[in-house]
């Protein structure tokens, strides 16, 4: 198995770890043939270094011609392109190359291989909808030509994808499948309270909620944060506390703890990095709206977006699959909602929806089992419009 990072040795770490300044990427960790990994110099209009990744067949298949279909792949914030490739077990990537397609992974600036939540530009969602969404199938629209291009989305990625279908930046996609969240954000109550009080309370002190604990250490500004996370937690771990039991402090479970391998449980701090407080404003607007909603409203930049996506739908020009675990405790029932609201409002849409049972958020793509039990549904949506 060829790994492109090392993992560092059990106990070799310091408990510190340097906060990168730069905008270098992070390397990607996977086990693919490293010849048919393409690491794309990538820069959005605005100028913020990005990533974009093609995963081209490998061993005796990299010299064939190449008419498969292509595959965009949109993370979570705070997550990268790093969940569609775990190592440790049959990943999405895997599905789709074996599938016949090509995968396309854009590390968005709310990736964790980036070090923008944290120390860089401030940015809001009208910046991923508006520049790094459509620059990036541009880029790959120019590569592969007339061949189909798909989207798979997770998260604030599929949320920020569907202003960016709403504004018509990203017009002609032969399908879209959205897991979590897509036109109509609903967040939990506990959750959507402690979004308020919490940025109001921690705003003038903190710019990120981290969630590991190894580079805060034990007397830090972030301790209570880190206790208020462990409360009645069943897992030791700190990482998966502030993620499972919390969700960076605002009182919601990201996945179902059992559906994760021990690999990838102990890997949680590498997956996932810090969620910065300044995009809360934002988020916040977007929930009390119950749609994805622009909140630049004076800067002439951002015109090209809607002021709510979901008046704008009639724009979306492609089918649509929402999935979402039965257990998701972050966005609830946001993807059965959504669906009911378009097929109200929007009839002439293709839209349809899939719940996976004993599934929560992050574990649809993380799952031990995601490739038997979710991916499936991904597979055939596409091999239908392909």
């Amino acid at each position: 198995m060829i790994l492109s990072r090392t993992p560092r040795p059990a106990g070799s770490r310091s408990l510190v770890r340097k906060v990168r300044t730069g905008a270098a990427l992070r390397p990607l960790y996977h086990r693919l043939d490293p010849a048919s990994v393409e690491e794309i110099p990538f820069h959005a209009r605005d100028g913020v270094r990005l990533g974009l990744t093609r995963i081209g067949p490998g061993g005796t298949d990299r010299n064939t011609r190449d008419d498969r279909p292509a595959v965009l792949l949109l993370h979570g914030h705070t997550a990268s392109a790093d969940m569609f490739l775990l190592p440790e077990t049959r990943n999405l990537v895997d599905v789709l190359l074996d599938g016949g397609y090509e995968p396309w992974l854009l590390d968005w600036r709310g990736s964790c291989r980036l070090p923008y939540s944290e120390t860089g530009r401030k940015y809001t969602y009208d910046d991923v909808s508006l520049y790094d969404i459509p620059d990036a199938v541009s880029h790959i629209r120019q590569r592969i030509g007339d061949r189909p291009l798909f989207a798979v989305a997770h998260c604030i990625g599929s949320m920020t994808l569907s202003m960016s279908m709403a504004a018509g930046l990203v017009p002609g996609l032969a399908g879209v499948v959205s897991q979590g969240v897509f036109l109509t954000p609903k967040l939990a109550g506990r959750m959507s309270l402690s979004m308020s009080v919490a940025h109001e309370l921690l705003k003038k002190r903190l710019d990120h909620v981290p969630v590991d604990f190894r580079r805060v250490g034990l007397w830090s500004k972030y301790t209570p944060l880190f206790a208020l996370a462990s409360f009645k937690a069943d897992c030791p771990d700190p990482t998966c506390q502030m993620l499972h039991n919390s969700a960076w402090g605002m009182g919601a479970s990201l996945f179902v703890h059992d559906n994760l391998t021990e690999t990838t449980h102990d890997r949680l701090a590498d997956l996932f990095g810090p969620a910065p407080l300044w995009i809360v404003p934002h988020l916040r607007r977007i929930e009390l709206a119950r749609s994805v909603v622009r909140w630049h409203d004076t800067d002439h930049r951002y015109r090209a977006l809607p002021q709510n996506a979901l008046d704008a739908a009639g724009r979306i020009d492609t089918p649509v699959l929402l999935i979402a675990g039965s257990e998701n405790k972050l966005w609830l029932d946001s993807q059965k909602l959504c669906q009911e609201v378009l097929t109200h409002r929007q009839p002439q849409l293709d839209v349809t929806y899939r719940e996976i049972p004993g599934y929560g958020h992050l574990d649809t793509f993380l799952g031990r089992g995601a490739a038997l039990d979710v991916f499936g549904y991904i597979l055939d949506f596409l091999d239908r419009r392909r």
